[in-house]
């Protein structure tokens, strides 16, 4: 039990991808600071999402090279696998990345509640949980995330109808799944269970998957997608799921049901605004949960903010990161502003996606005179030789003056490719910054040297094209 009425300069409620990067940097700015969790240390991310899901992925890979080893001339003789393992070995590295995270909140005196956090006041928070405690602090950065979005027609039950949290857990694979809805998560899952040799059946409600996704991109992975047996029903709009002995029974509109052992449902996220006690602080809330916010990321009450999903439509942990980070130097004194002109996005399918600023299409219709150049992997030397030639790279700019707008990746390391773009982004820079710029050979890092001069009309190891009569 802690004493009551502990005062600090900075808490932060949340102690998630957005939460504790902001607790660390209030604490290297000198601030006493105290960080509030209701769960585990890390969030969604850590515990329940990025982290467990990419080390699933990581195995699938591995799976799927081994499977390829013939091309590059190895015998390796029947392959098996151990679903339960590889599990177990996804809480392993959960377990211990989260100690390491408990380990840096400790070095840097940062005091940790384990509680659920809710307003009293503006300036008052009171924590019940295994802490049972009222704080006072100066600053509060609220950063309480988001969890899957339930949806009325087909509850979750967590045995047959599932959401990514409790998909996760599972030890056993089905035969035959059903993923509602073809965004990231969807997809992830998708690419996942395929890889594991599971039926799946990928349905959307809009005309193609990841449709926030540039339409070459969508396209790219819609096709990749039918090559590994994923079956894909967009336009489709899901009335109900009906549990039965089988399984599952996904009823479509237009009288068509699809039959599966178990059900995805990865259609959104409800915010974690609620039940904190947003009212007593006097903090805004829209009609949709979030939480309206400034520049600095502060809220209508001064000394307040709000960071993540709660307060952006980038629901990405690194962007939640950045927006800590900008939040604490405001809550210290200091002046940070968030910029979300250059936000890198990876979808972890198979092949990888990687996008960061403008498509074409939403270069044109913001008025620029744009323009797109794109390189394909198979006139990759490098990609050739590790026999990863689906994919390409592509950069939109703009034709008046060479400044990049945007960048799209799909295939092989596409999830590291990103940064460069980002950083050419970020920094205002211009085509020529990239194709002035050496790119090391054998590299796939040389798509986007050659995709910059392919935006400039001067492609190198590409045929021209041919001019216009």
């Amino acid at each position: 039990m802690q004493d009551l009425q502990q005062k600090f300069d900075v808490a932060v409620i949340g102690g998630g991808p957005g939460g504790y990067p902001a607790a660390i940097k209030a604490a290297q700015n000198g601030k006493s600071v105290a960080l509030i969790e209701n769960l585990e240390l890390g969030g969604t991310c850590l515990n329940r999402g990025c982290i467990p899901s990419k080390t699933l992925i990581a195995n699938a890979e591995i799976l799927q090279k081994i499977k390829q080893a013939d091309e590059f001339g190895i015998s390796v003789g029947s392959v098996s696998f151990d679903y339960a393992r590889m599990v177990e070995r996804k809480d392993e590295v959960v377990t211990k990345v989260r100690k390491g995270l408990e380990g840096l909140i400790a070095s840097n005196k940062i005091t940790l509640f384990r509680g659920f956090g809710k307003f009293t006041s503006a300036r008052t928070i009171k924590i019940l949980g295994q802490d049972n405690v009222e704080i006072f602090a100066e600053k509060i950065i609220i950063a309480t995330g988001s969890e899957p979005r339930a949806i009325a027609a087909f509850p979750f039950d967590y045995q047959k109808i599932h959401d990514s949290t409790s998909l996760l857990n599972m030890t056993t694979l089905p035969k035959k799944i059903a993923i509602i809805g073809g965004g990231i998560i969807g997809c992830e899952f998708a690419s996942l269970y395929a890889a594991f040799g599971v039926e799946v059946i990928l349905i959307e409600m809009l005309p193609r998957i990841i449709p926030m996704e540039a339409a070459s991109v969508s396209h790219f992975l819609t096709q990749a997608f039918q090559k590994q047996g994923i079956h894909i029903e967009t336009n489709a709009t899901v009335l109900g799921i009906e549990t039965v002995k089988e399984g599952v029974l996904v009823k479509l509109a237009g009288d068509k049901s699809i039959p599966a052992d178990i059900a995805l449902v990865a259609v959104g996220r409800s915010l974690n605004t609620n039940e904190i006690g947003l009212e007593k602080a006097g903090v805004g809330v829209a009609d949709n949960g979030m939480i309206p916010v400034n520049e600095h990321m502060e809220t209508n009450v001064q000394g307040i903010y709000a960071i993540g999903d709660i307060a952006s439509k980038w629901w990405l942990a690194h962007v939640a990161t950045h927006q800590g980070l900008v939040a604490a130097e405001n809550a210290s004194g200091k002046k940070a502003t968030m910029h979300y002109n250059a936000i890198p996005s990876v979808i972890y399918t198979h092949p990888e996606i990687g996008t960061v600023g403008l498509t074409l299409e939403q270069a044109l219709e913001a008025g620029y005179p744009a323009a797109l150049g794109a390189f394909p992997f198979q006139a990759l030397g490098k990609s050739q030789a590790a026999i990863q030639t689906d994919g390409f790279a592509q950069i939109v700019i703009d034709k008046k003056t060479g400044q990049i707008l945007g960048a799209q990746v799909v295939g092989s390391e596409a999830s590291t490719l990103i940064a460069e773009m980002a950083v050419a982004i970020a920094n205002e820079l211009t085509v020529e910054s990239i194709t002035e710029t050496i790119h090391a050979h054998p590299t796939v890092a040389e798509a986007w040297l050659e995709a910059a001069l392919a935006a400039n009309e001067t492609p190198l190891h590409l045929p021209p094209k041919k001019k216009k009569a």
